[in-house]
């Protein structure tokens, strides 16, 4: 799989752009603040159908313009795929594949599948769980639209079990028993998609870790949760929440459940996030994010777009190095400020953008 084409219309800062892509390697080079990144953005929008940067739709549309609109010809191995995005000022948005309308956002996952990498990704490491949860949902999602629906069915039940919470009536302690048994449910069957995903990511993270380490560090990844017996996690998952009633009634919020859960990543069996080196934290983030790309590749058959937005120069020459030999076989887009470090490292053909103030030239490449 691969991009072919991108077009672009009120897109940030790109009035009118229409680019053919390489099947291998592609750059964009330029100054800071020119769009480099935008392109990056336009293209995982159409893979999961929101931005990396923003929860904010409107932004993504040009100053004083009513709508945005992205065109991505993706060519596969079986159907090429034209994914088609209009997005509107008042919120809405409409997307086309092969000229049909898709009725819902899950719809679109599993069309085109990109994996970005970005400096806020280190946030997956350092920062809150909620950043680890966003991963696990976003990458779940993508490789199963039953996630996604789970996913959406947990988040309503919780909404309305805080806001009974949040009312906290004479029967409200009766009326738990209700939404409990049903964030079971979903709870339950979201925790067992994780935790196959974080087995995943064990075993193919050990195996990318030690490659760029020289074997001198070993990763591990370990799901947190309330849940105890993973045999029956309905059962066990239920029981955390009725343990909790008393407290979740007097903070008005459910303290416990998939959405309050967490994973370690440990390098030799140190916690990465307290007392990792800055270092370690990126040579992390680098297994992760080479790990997604091997799962997706084994669940769909199909190699996933991936997108390098300025990390490089966030990265020592091994570990340049070591992603630049590895993306032979993928469709890989980079954003950065030059190539004299990266093009000696790159074997086969590639082509090289230079962008300025949202316009686009083609160069000769190094």
């Amino acid at each position: 799989m691969h991009i072919g084409s991108l077009i672009l219309n009120n897109f940030r800062n790109y009035e009118k752009l229409n680019i053919q892509l390489d099947r291998n390697i592609n750059i964009f080079t330029g100054d800071n603040a020119q769009g480099k990144t935008n392109i990056l953005e336009s293209i995982y929008y159409c893979s999961v159908g929101k931005s990396y940067r923003t929860n904010k739709d409107k932004e993504l549309i040009q100053w004083n313009k009513e709508s945005s609109y992205i065109n991505l010809y993706v060519c596969k191995e079986r159907l090429d795929k034209r994914i088609e995005i209009k997005i509107f000022k008042e919120g809405k948005k409409g997307i086309n594949v092969n000229s049909i309308r898709l009725r819902k956002i899950s719809e679109l996952f599993g069309v085109f599948n990109a994996v970005i990498f970005s400096p806020e990704d280190l946030k997956i490491v350092k920062d809150s769980p909620i950043y680890r949860r966003k991963f696990l949902d976003i990458e779940l999602s993508k490789l199963n639209s039953r996630y996604y629906f789970e996913l959406v069915q947990y988040t309503k039940v919780l909404n309305e079990r805080n806001a009974l919470l949040r009312n906290n009536s004479k029967d409200t302690f009766d009326i738990l028993e209700i939404y409990d048994k049903q964030l079971s449910k979903y709870g339950s069957k979201l925790i067992k998609y994780r935790l196959d995903y974080i087995d995943k990511l064990n075993y193919f993270g050990n195996i990318i870790h030690n490659d760029i380490t020289s074997k001198k560090e070993n990763i591990e990844f370990k799901y947190i949760m309330c849940v105890k017996n993973t045999d029956n996690i309905e059962t066990d998952l239920f029981k955390c929440y009725e343990k909790n009633r008393n407290k979740d009634i007097y903070r008005g919020n459910t303290s416990i459940g998939p959405h309050k859960d967490d994973f370690s990543i440990l390098i030799n069996n140190i916690d990465t996030r307290s007392y990792g080196s800055q270092g370690q934290q990126r040579t992390a983030i680098l297994t992760i994010k080479f790990s997604t790309l091997n799962i997706l590749k084994e669940y769909t058959k199909e190699e996933p777009v991936l997108l390098l937005d300025d990390v490089l120069s966030e990265l020592d020459t091994s570990r340049q190095k070591y992603i630049l030999n590895s993306i032979n076989d993928i469709q890989t887009i980079i954003t950065c400020t030059g190539i004299n470090n990266i093009s000696s490292y790159i074997s086969g053909k590639f082509k090289v953008f230079n962008v300025k103030d949202g316009e686009i030239s083609e160069v000769d490449s190094l």
